[in-house]
């Protein structure tokens, strides 16, 4: 079985958007995860993007591979984590900071955690199955040795709109 599956491009209605290298603040960061979702949704994959950053430097930069790779781990958020750990060389990623599109789900709200990101920067809030504030707040269960910091709403309404988008054209199709 090859290692990924070929895909078939979606059209994605949405441009990229290409930040001044100049200001590398949230907004930054988080446009840098919003063009790997559109990566995502041309591939027919769950639009969703992550980048981790340390000390200004991109190092994990993924988007969602499930149906490609056929493998239910393969969110944007652990791809990148994965990467950050490498390109760091320890899976302490404490003084990293992970944006992504959308909240992270259960899987990846732990992997966050295990991780020890020191922050985790979302666009928009998932009420069914985000765990950072969304359905429940597992990073802020009392007996966890490792704090994450979570804050949310950087591009959330350009996130919501591809996210929404697409599973609309989604439905569509399928009807």
């Amino acid at each position: 079985m090859d290692e990924f599956a070929p895909r078939v491009e979606l059209p994605c209605p949405f441009e990229k958007i290409f930040p001044s290298l100049l200001v590398r603040n949230d907004d930054f960061y988080m446009k840098l995860a919003y063009n790997h979702a559109i990566d995502a949704w041309k591939i027919d994959e769950v639009p969703v993007g992550a980048i981790i950053e340390h000390n200004g430097e991109v190092i994990g930069a993924a988007h969602n591979l499930v149906d490609s790779s056929r493998d239910a781990t393969a969110h944007a958020e652990i791809l990148a984590i994965t990467q950050a750990s490498s390109a760091i060389g320890d899976w302490r990623l404490n003084e990293c900071r992970l944006y992504v599109t959308k909240e992270p789900c259960p899987m990846c709200s732990g992997a966050a955690i295990m991780a020890r990101l020191g922050e985790v920067v979302y666009a928009t809030p998932d009420p069914k199955m985000g765990c950072l504030g969304g359905a429940t707040s597992v990073h802020e269960i009392p007996t966890l040795n490792h704090r994450v910091k979570v804050r949310s709403g950087i591009l959330e309404a350009e996130c919501t709109q591809l996210l929404q988008a697409y599973f609309q054209m989604k439905r569509m199709k399928e009807n």
